[in-house]
């Protein structure tokens, strides 16, 4: 017997008698008595997202109005704000791409981030997260989690074929520190805390 097989004999023989192990608990690094909606906010803030309560859709619609008063094609993935483009009627991503404003509601917020999960249920068709010039984006306050651990540990995270987290309106910055929004998607977000 070579050594190359006494060797691959040894690993086999030790591998049957190894004892399963756990894999080692991941802490989620919850901090205590935090307000996670203040938390939220102050990091809506760094990220230029404006955000509002609001206790109707009614509400968070003349927000908008009053923002963009020269909207023309607005497209909602969610039943509670309709648009004036139907996304059921969408048969490619690039017929989102004269959306000027953008509406869905996200699944939950992460507060020590700023930032809100959607996925293809959220969204019915991706690119109107991208696509659209303005997003309107609708979140129930209950549905904030701390941070990325406690995200990740969201019940049914990984259950969809596409999801992401959206942070802001699209920027960038050049060597000169000039900063562009809406250079490679949408050039505002604005975040509307309503209840489900």
């Amino acid at each position: 017997m070579s050594n190359k097989q006494e060797f691959l004999q040894s690993v086999r023989e030790s591998l049957k008698k190894r004892t399963k192990t756990e894999y080692p608990k991941i802490p989620t690094y919850e901090k205590e008595n935090v307000d996670l909606k203040s938390l939220f906010e102050i990091n809506l803030k760094l990220a230029a997202v404006d955000f509002y309560d609001v206790s109707s859709v009614e509400e968070a619609q003349k927000i908008m109005q009053e923002k963009l008063s020269d909207t023309k094609v607005v497209c909602s993935a969610t039943d509670e704000w309709k648009g004036n483009k139907d996304i059921n009627k969408i048969a490619r991503p690039q017929d989102l791409a004269d959306v000027d404003l953008g509406i869905f509601r996200a699944e939950f917020g992460v507060a020590e981030m700023g930032m809100v999960w959607v996925t293809e249920k959220s969204l019915k068709v991706n690119a109107i997260g991208f696509l659209s010039q303005h997003l309107a984006v609708l979140l129930d306050p209950a549905n904030i989690t701390e941070n990325m651990h406690t995200a990740y540990n969201t019940p049914g995270l990984f259950d969809v074929n596409y999801g992401c987290f959206v942070m802001g309106p699209s920027a960038t910055a050049d060597i000169g520190a000039v900063l562009v929004r809406g250079a490679q998607g949408a050039k505002s977000l604005t975040l509307f805390f309503l209840k489900k």
